[in-house]
């Protein structure tokens, strides 16, 4: 019902609505919408900006509150945007538009998680920038509680650190989270499974696969579901297969050689696995997916 739209939604929360459905069939109409709308968003910072620093200037107190408070407002209407402006360019893969459409936003979103995490993001699928990723990924990763940083960040994370040679930071991330991780086992609270080293692995082991050393790449996939009762389920397993198919996608072509150590691990590793498979847990890994 308009009337109801009108009386309930502000003009701007009708515009960025509007775009967001129309983006799954028509991406640059939506796409120039969201434009248009965050260009608004920012004249409005723009302006609380001005307000904040002349107040600053001139110590009134109560006007810098009230501004800080609506600049606060205003960003939490324009960071949705710019992340839905984002994912456009996420889907299409265009990660160098994306990432400089962040860098024209550092202005207001530099200091803002949400942008910090994206901006790794669009550097770390750039596939030629893990340097920055690194610095951006760092800045998002509570040390302190290892486990309470996403684990698909702390993955790329790893990543990042083996693709520029830094193996010994990479092992060293693990290890902090193994140490997380098994003091958790050791309170034996069963609302808590720790699976966080288990996708670390996976992403290694998958990133190894994908370069064609299979069998690093098994390896580190087999050793990221152990122990099978606590790391197996439907959708570590649903990641971990497509390394395997993926092998013997390539076995079949007869294009690579596999070692027959590497293959009698993998033998092992399945005839287990369709043991213990037959308990393993139907759900979901925590949601670690990107913002955008």
């Amino acid at each position: 019902n308009s009337v109801h739209v009108s009386k309930l939604l502000s003009k701007e929360l009708q515009e960025y609505l509007e775009a967001v459905v129309m983006a799954s069939t028509f991406p640059e109409e939506a796409y120039r919408k969201m434009d248009s709308l965050a260009g608004r968003l920012v004249q409005n910072l723009r302006k609380l900006t001005k307000v904040i620093q002349d107040s600053r200037s001139e110590q009134d107190n109560a006007n810098m509150i009230s501004g800080l408070r609506k600049y606060d407002e205003m960003m939490e209407q324009y960071v949705p945007v710019l992340m839905a402006m984002g994912r456009i360019l996420w889907e299409r893969e265009s990660y160098q538009s994306l990432q400089e459409l962040f860098e024209q936003s550092a202005e207001f979103c530099g200091e803002h998680d949400v942008w910090k995490l994206n901006m790794a993001h669009a550097f770390f699928m750039q596939e030629n920038n893990y340097e920055s990723a690194i610095e951006y990924y760092e800045m998002i990763v509570n040390r302190v509680n290892i486990l309470e940083t996403a684990a698909i960040v702390l993955a790329n994370l790893c990543v990042s650190h083996i693709m520029t040679y830094k193996n010994e930071e990479a092992e060293e991330l693990m290890r902090m989270i193994e140490k997380e991780e098994e003091e958790i086992n050791a309170l034996q609270d069963p609302s808590k499974q720790a699976l966080h080293l288990c996708i670390v692995n996976l992403v290694i082991g998958t990133l190894y696969c994908s370069k064609r050393n299979f069998d690093f790449g098994i390896s580190r996939v087999i050793k990221s579901l152990e122990p099978f009762e606590k790391k197996l389920n439907s959708d570590t397993w649903f990641y971990a297969k497509r390394c395997f198919l993926a092998l013997a996608e390539q076995s079949a072509k007869q294009i690579l050689i596999f070692k027959d150590e590497s293959k009698n691990e993998l033998i092992n590793f399945l005839e287990s696995v369709e043991i213990g498979g037959k308990n393993a847990s139907v759900g979901q890994v925590g949601d670690d997916a990107t913002d955008l």
